[in-house]
């Protein structure tokens, strides 16, 4: 007689039956059901080295394929090391499930092995958290996690799994429907979609800015769409440095000119300067649309009547509706020139860099002479790699050369750290973007700060046969907190931000990986292609000018 499926056996058909072929995760004794349950569904398995970083992958492979991924660790302390990189995902409105193994029902409050209120410690930075209770209905709490984590403004959800829950038999159990693990869209309707854009025709200069959604794949088809639509520039951000985002060139005095602003699925927060000056000027009026009530109240109390409207959408729901209504037609009183100031704005580079970059190239002749490299032309070097493909993809962690990176770089598929502005998942998460575009390069740039949070990973790599290559620039030293010393203080009051100048190539040469110093800038190209080559999970170590991240300002 066949036994009964236990609870464990249900969340693995779930699993499937949502569409998740790879879970990310470091095993522990909590969630040993699970992986036994894993293996008889055939479901991939990622074995991580800590476990923020299977959330940190499990991120970006929700970003790169607008589907929910799944993070699998033990309960206690696993939990906890995993809740720090949900903040990452929640910032950046990735739609990650983390699962987390719990301590047994029946032994809550009686001291049980790890035990600990998990959900209470994953609710600040998920849209929900719960732990499972009854092993017949654990498919459908898992259903429920993933439709959570897709609609409205998407963002993770955390299950706690309690041993005995997975361990008990669920015998009569059903799967949902698959239409159950699916978002549930939030339209926008055609009269609301017509007044927003009535509002903005009558601006001189309107924008549209969009938040992390407008930078997935989806994203950036849906505000090409939209502005194609509407002739009026549309500009989706997530950094924590907003209109001064280097990757937007010298856009933020064009923001300060905008006189009617939509925010499009974009928080009012502080990547924007609350919507007050000088990020904004005194008169410019906002309209919103937002899947959450909310940010209504968080736009209101940062700007007050100048919130002339408002309407609740999801991001893409809002952004279809919009460029439906604006195929209509209409008269408007937008600048003729506006649209391209924005656009030459967002696309300005300083000539200074450019010509940093022609005196490193010409300086290279000179072999012997090592020097730190300036970050743009790091940077130069690295961009043909990513023009080699069509689906390459760009990961950058924060930093100063980090801010140097999204400046100067572009590439088919990007993932950054986000508006958490938190570092150390540049390395994981091009484990993650790996198993998204396996054939195609992913190349990571990080510096050495940030190369040593999950530096472990390259084994992880190794083992899941991942050859991610990670750019580290070395400037031995936490530059940003660096330069804030520098700035607040005086060079002479600077304190504990130094880093030894290691050899991280060594590293990844130790773990069976390939490793490749630079200190040279002609030495750069061959080791760069050597890296790529090598069908291993490289690093390539170069010793970088520790220069403060780009401000761009376009000259008067």
């Amino acid at each position: 007689m066949t036994a009964p499926p236990r609870g464990a056996d249900l969340l693995a058909r779930a699993l499937r039956r949502a569409g998740v072929e790879t879970v990310f995760s470091l095993s522990g004794n909590h969630v040993m059901p699970v992986y036994d349950a894993l293996y008889t569904e055939k479901l991939g398995l990622v074995h991580t080295r800590h476990e923020g970083a299977a959330v940190h992958m499990a991120d970006a492979h929700a970003r790169l394929t607008g589907r929910v991924a799944v993070a699998l660790v033990t309960g206690g302390p696993g939990h906890a090391n995993a809740v720090s990189a949900l903040y990452t995902a929640y910032m950046s409105e990735s739609p990650v499930v983390l699962l987390s193994g719990h301590a047994p029902l029946n032994q809550l409050g009686r001291g049980a092995f790890q035990e600990m209120d998990q959900v209470a410690m994953a609710r600040p930075v998920v849209k929900q958290a719960w732990a499972a209770s009854d092993p017949a209905a654990i498919a459908q709490d898992f259903a429920r996690a993933c439709r959570l984590a897709l609609s409205g403004r998407p963002g993770p959800v955390h299950l706690s799994l309690p041993t005995d829950v997975l361990e008990a038999p669920a015998a009569g159990a059903a799967l949902p429907d698959a239409a159950e693990f699916q978002a549930r869209p939030m339209p926008l309707s055609g009269d609301a979609a017509h007044d927003l854009l009535a509002r903005l025709r009558q601006a001189r200069r309107p924008l549209i800015l969009a938040g992390p959604q407008g930078l997935t794949d989806s994203g950036r088809r849906a505000v090409q769409r939209l502005q194609d639509a509407c002739g009026m520039p549309v500009i989706a951000t997530e950094s924590p440095r907003g209109g001064n985002d280097p990757a937007l060139g010298a856009f933020a005095p064009l923001l300060a000119q905008a006189d009617c602003v939509l925010l499009l699925g974009k928080r009012l927060d502080f990547t924007l300067g609350f919507g007050k000056a000088p990020a904004f000027a005194d008169g410019c009026v906002f309209l919103q649309a937002d899947a959450d009530e909310d940010e209504f109240r968080r736009s209101t109390e940062a700007v007050g009547d100048r919130l002339r409207a408002r309407a609740r959408s999801d991001f893409h729901s809002a952004a279809a509706a919009l460029a439906d209504a604006a195929a209509v037609g209409g008269s408007r009183r937008m600048e003729a020139d506006w649209p391209e100031r924005v656009r030459s704005g967002i696309a300005y580079r300083p000539e200074a860099w450019r010509q940093a970059v022609a005196a490193t190239a010409a300086g290279a002749a000179d072999a012997a002479k090592p020097a730190p490299l300036h970050p743009a032309a790091l940077c130069a070097a690295v961009q043909p790699l990513l023009d080699s493909h069509p689906d390459a993809v760009l990961v950058v962690d924060g930093g100063e050369f980090g801010q140097w990176a999204q400046a100067c770089l572009h590439a088919p598929h990007r993932v950054i750290n986000g508006a958490a502005g938190a570092i150390g998942a540049a390395l994981p998460m091009a484990i993650g973007a790996k198993h998204v575009y396996p054939d195609a390069p992913v190349v990571a740039l990080m510096g050495d700060g940030t190369f040593g949070f999950h530096c472990a990973e390259l084994d992880t790599a190794l083992r899941c046969r991942a050859p991610i290559l990670c750019v580290v620039g070395n400037d031995a030293r936490w530059n940003a907190e660096y330069q804030i010393q520098l700035r607040s203080y005086g060079a002479g009051r600077a304190i504990g931000c130094e880093l030894l100048p290691s050899r991280y190539d060594r590293v990844a040469a130790a773990f069976g990986g390939h490793g490749e110093h630079v200190d040279k800038a002609a030495d750069l190209p061959a080791a760069l292609a050597r890296a790529a080559q090598s069908g291993l999970p490289a690093c390539v170590n170069v010793a970088l000018d520790g220069l403060p991240a780009p401000v761009v300002r376009r000259p008067s």
